[in-house]
């Protein structure tokens, strides 16, 4: 969801950040451990090998749902080739709607929750950054960020979207 113009201009005056990533790209990705609400955990390291999506989720909001059902209609299509989907829900309560959110949007790929600041921590957003969302980083087989896309970004438009995760995928599936 692009900034408009008037947001773009209130945030300037304000002081406060666009939705432009900060982050160092690429960096290794880092090793922290994410509770699912059936107990169990995402550990962001436990799939090396694999080219991951890491998707920051609001579980409400309807760019974030939109873009976890096109990741799972991704996640079906290359899951076999070794791509993996991983999600962490930062809203407030999300560890009572992550349940509802897979239902309704036949999400089967594992959906954690956090602290918006441990998610802030990873992504390298300064926190007193608005952080706009969702926020999609795609990690390669070693483990290595090689790119990281914040919420507002062009990356998302439709009906583009679905096409710019397909093509990272591809790239990071075919690198050695």
């Amino acid at each position: 969801m692009p900034l408009s113009r008037r947001t773009f201009a209130i945030s300037a005056l304000a002081g406060a950040a666009v939705p432009l990533s900060g982050a160092t790209v690429p960096r290794p990705a880092p090793k922290m451990v994410f509770n699912t609400t059936d107990g169990g955990k995402v550990d962001t390291w436990k799939h090396l090998g694999k080219v991951v999506c890491l998707e920051f989720i609001l579980t409400t909001c309807p760019h974030c749902q939109d873009t976890s059902r096109t990741l799972q209609r991704l996640l079906d299509t290359y899951g076999p080739r070794g791509f993996e989907v991983l999600a962490v829900a930062t809203n407030p309560m999300s560890h009572m709607l992550i349940p509802d959110f897979k239902k309704n949007h036949q999400v089967k790929f594992p959906v954690a929750y956090a602290e918006s600041e441990k998610a802030h921590e990873y992504l390298q957003h300064p926190s007193i950054q608005i952080m706009y969302m969702p926020q999609l980083v795609f990690i390669d087989k070693k483990g290595t960020i090689q790119r990281q896309v914040p919420g507002g970004d062009p990356f998302f438009s439709q009906p583009g979207q679905e096409k710019n995760i397909r093509a990272e995928i591809e790239k990071l599936l075919a690198a050695k």
